[in-house]
């Protein structure tokens, strides 16, 4: 079995603590993602780890600090019609950046890839989640996951992250989707992961349209009823810009707002760039779900 590193800073298993975060129940994870295209080191400044990632949207100790409970690091774009990274490049642009960010910074690390060897080589480093968008569907993924102490999530999508849109076609999405994450979390739990550590995605931009997109959102709560942990990312994608009129730099507003009524149709992990405007918003979601225990002021 593959162990899991230990951070310098907390000692303790980056696994335990991100266990520890979901065995409370009682909060909102959210995950804080940045692309890492072009990306190759990082430089540390002070207690700071900032990665070059050829984006406004840098990882650093602030992100964490304004409340990300898991920094998710993924070295190939997935955006619909984005090229293929080779094994080489992708351990380039990731590793160095997992390793900082566990050693330096005590950070929980998720690992965005499809490749099996990306996955066991970052899980040696630390990280503490395989977040793939093919759900585990390249040979030998199933086979890492299920002898290693990790999170899993598995997204839905149609066909590659370069075709996704070419095929957008459902009788019904939410059970298309929700029959898809069964059968693929079923065989996690043959390959050996246990089914508390299974997390679902649906996939918003991948392979929907922008009916499909909001359809699904509406009807979000009925994958909870898998059982399994869910996963929502909408943060800046198209499914905002194209009710809004707004470019990418101009959709947190309504990434917010989505977050948050995911957060209310049951998400448990909400995957953002926006760290502290989605905790804030979160607090005040937890505050209405709670007004019960709150008492008077």
């Amino acid at each position: 079995a593959v162990i899991v590193g230990r951070s310098n800073i907390v000692g303790k298993p980056m696994f335990a603590l991100l266990a520890q975060k979901f065995e409370m129940g009682n909060a909102t994870v959210t995950i804080c993602h940045t692309g890492t295209k072009d990306l190759a080191a990082y430089t540390k400044q002070g207690d700071i780890i900032i990665a070059a990632a050829g984006s406004p949207n840098m990882i650093t100790g602030d992100m964490i600090k304004e409340g990300a409970d898991i920094i998710d690091v993924g070295g190939e774009s997935t955006r619909p019609g984005a090229e293929a990274v080779s094994t080489t490049d992708e351990f380039q642009r990731v590793l160095p950046i997992v390793t900082a960010l566990v050693k330096e910074l005590g950070a929980i690390v998720s690992i965005d890839t499809s490749k099996p060897e990306v996955m066991e080589a970052a899980i040696g480093e630390g990280a503490a989640m395989i977040n793939d968008v093919q759900a585990l569907s390249t040979p030998g993924t199933l086979e890492i996951v299920g002898t290693a102490e990790v999170f899993v999530c598995l997204m839905h999508m149609q066909g590659l992250p370069r075709t996704t849109q070419t095929n957008t076609q459902y009788q019904d999405v939410v059970n298309a989707i929700i029959g898809f994450l069964g059968k693929r979390a079923n065989d996690c739990i043959a390959a050996g992961l246990p089914a508390h550590r299974i997390i679902i995605d649906p996939g918003f931009g991948f392979g929907k349209s922008l009916t499909h997109n909001y359809t699904l959102m509406r009807d979000l709560g009925r994958l909870t009823e898998l059982g399994y942990y869910v996963l929502a990312g909408m943060s800046r994608k198209s499914m905002i810009g194209a009710l809004l009129d707004a470019s990418a730099e101009k959709r947190l507003i309504g990434s917010v707002v989505l977050a948050a009524l995911a957060a209310e149709r049951g998400a448990a992990i909400l995957r953002v760039h926006d760290v502290g405007e989605t905790v804030e918003a979160m607090r005040l979601v937890q505050a209405v779900q709670t007004l019960g225990l709150m008492g008077d002021e």
